[in-house]
């Protein structure tokens, strides 16, 4: 069975319309996800990129792009009024969770994505992170010890370099087999991929 590797960063509402998409292509392909979670900040930085939001003209025309991605895919979609976001402290949660488990990491997933592009809430105040995590089954306490932990550091900073090194840019990338795709809008070419298409 071919898997397909998702390198996302929390903070990247292309990511938040790909995590819905990308199970649905790898399932009718009988394929699995491999959850790359990386710092997107870090990539940035690494390679020289931005975020679209930083050009003016470019980020209005992003949140336009993302409505319209949303719509098309009937996916519940609001642009947060806190973002972008600082996601060292999300993006260690992702990297902690998954060392824990599918099933954490899935939970935690999914109420982190809903808070910052379903129903926005502003994660950068501790009480509303907290409420989140609550929703997750993760308490706050259990959280700050996971993003604390050195190896949780650790495996989040060495994804991030090994992204950078295998060529990623941006987030979302999937990579089947050694075949790199960037964006969402890309994810045709992933499910061809998948399905064997030369």
């Amino acid at each position: 069975m071919t898997d397909v590797e998702f390198f996302f960063d929390l903070g990247s509402p292309y990511s938040y319309l790909a995590y819905h998409q990308l199970p649905k292509i790898a399932s009718a392909r009988g394929a699995g996800i491999v959850w790359r979670p990386v710092l997107l900040g870090g990539i940035f930085k690494a390679t020289g990129n931005a975020s679209p939001i930083e050009i003016p003209a470019k980020g209005r025309y992003t949140m336009v792009d993302l409505e319209r991605w949303a719509d098309y895919w009937g996916i519940p979609f609001s642009i947060n009024p806190w973002f972008p976001f600082n996601t060292l402290t999300l993006m260690r949660g992702a990297t902690g969770t998954l060392l824990l488990g599918a099933e954490p990491f899935q939970r935690y997933l999914a109420a982190m994505f809903h808070a910052l592009f379903g129903d926005p809430r502003n994660l950068n105040e501790p009480a509303e992170l907290a409420w989140v995590l609550e929703r997750a089954g993760l308490p706050e306490a259990r959280f700050a010890e996971l993003v604390n932990a050195p190896e949780v550091k650790d495996r989040l900073k060495a994804d991030t370099s090994e992204a950078v090194e295998r060529g990623v840019f941006g987030a979302p990338t999937m990579f089947v087999g050694r075949e790199m795709f960037w964006g969402q809008d890309r994810l045709l070419f992933v499910d061809r991929a998948l399905a064997g298409a030369p």
